[in-house]
């Protein structure tokens, strides 16, 4: 597949669908009355020799919310954002030395809800030029790429189960090699994955 036909399909996936959440598969386990905090992902996919590769994070160990998990460059929205675009394009450009201006953004997905809280909207785009990855120090310890045909795949996608604090929880996972991609990461590329079609 080339370039210009991965885009296509990329740009064909944006626009709002069934939300999702952490708690997807654990319906008894959702909490009552909370306030969601607003926050942004960029699913961003740049060229490769193979194709077109997806862009990911493997988080400092040392962070508040998802410590050690591969997740996308992102963040909550900050006062100063003006609006979860904005937020994602500063985010990334934060964690991994990604220039905004070198993003085509094309465009939102529909918002995950995240067990820490938060409502995570995913923005779609496609690095135009080469950049180099610096990750951010205390924030990001490793950034690496998926094929997007691996993402892309539905098949590659599966639930485990851990019991975690006397309670079996269900999670959604979509390894590669090394990397243990699940959780809210995992459920938004499966978003992706299923809006890409066959």
């Amino acid at each position: 597949m080339t370039a210009a036909e991965t885009i296509a399909r990329l740009r064909a996936a944006v626009g709002a669908g069934a939300p999702s959440s952490d708690y997807d598969l654990n319906p008894d386990l959702r909490p009552g009355n909370r306030t969601l905090r607003p926050a942004a992902v960029l699913i961003a996919f740049s060229p490769a020799p193979r194709g077109m590769d997806l862009i990911l994070t493997k988080r400092a160990s040392g962070l508040k919310h998802h410590p050690g998990q591969i997740a996308f460059p992102g963040g909550k929205v900050d006062p100063t954002d003006h609006d979860v675009v904005a937020a994602a394009l500063r985010e990334a450009e934060e964690e991994i030395a990604l220039d905004r201006r070198a993003v085509d953004v094309l465009g939102t997905m529909t918002p995950h809800e995240t067990v820490t809280g938060f409502s995570v909207t995913p923005i779609l785009g496609v690095v135009r030029q080469p950049f180099t990855p610096i990750a951010e120090v205390g924030e990001v310890d490793e950034i690496f790429t998926v094929p997007f045909d691996h993402i892309a795949n539905r098949a590659n996608f599966f639930v485990e189960s851990r019991y975690f604090r006397g309670v079996q929880r269900r999670f959604l996972v979509v390894p590669y090699g090394p990397y243990y991609i699940w959780g809210a990461t995992a459920w938004m590329l499966r978003t992706l994955a299923e809006r890409l079609g066959p």
